[in-house]
């Protein structure tokens, strides 16, 4: 929902401003925020939050891993967690989610692009929920004054590559 941008925007800014997961530098508005939001909604990815006692303490969506049409069934999961609400569950129930919703769209793949390696939290919730380990590209970020890796992390979607893709129509 539109009015979830505000909670959203802090958690993301956190992130921003305190942590190698995202290599953002400077955190986006509100209003930025709500446009990169729309633009997931329209590109027919999920985008959900999760609340607890009716706070938002996390969300999660789903993107484009690339622009070029051959990767359309590939899709690239995010989810940032509010500070003080980590390791409680919530990341692994939004990924999971987020899995079940990527499938019920036809997607065949799903990418996470972790930012730095010692970021074990993520790895482990990824690879709690299948993904595996497929490369890392060591020292691409730049950010608090230190070269930053990310993991790149894969899993299967529905029918992976058993079978021909037939959604959407090929290119």
């Amino acid at each position: 929902m539109e009015s979830d941008i505000g909670a959203i925007q802090s958690i993301y800014a956190h992130y921003v401003a305190t942590n190698l997961a995202t290599f953002e530098l400077e955190p986006p508005t509100a209003q930025q925020m709500l446009e990169r939001r729309a633009g997931i909604l329209g590109g027919g990815y999920p985008y959900l939050v999760a609340r607890l006692g009716g706070e938002l303490v996390g969300y999660a969506y789903g993107s484009a891993y690339r622009s070029r049409p051959a990767y359309r069934h590939t899709v690239e999961d995010s989810i940032y967690v509010a500070p003080g609400h980590r390791q409680a569950g919530i990341g692994s129930a939004l990924l999971r989610e987020l899995i079940a919703q990527c499938e019920q769209r036809g997607f065949r793949q799903m990418v996470g692009v972790v930012g730095n390696s010692a970021n074990t939290g993520s790895l482990r919730v990824h690879e709690a929920l299948g993904f595996t380990r497929v490369g890392t590209l060591a020292s691409v970020g730049y950010k608090f004054g230190q070269w930053v890796d990310t993991v790149l992390m894969q899993r299967a979607l529905g029918e992976g590559a058993s079978t021909p893709a037939a959604w959407p129509a090929q290119a």
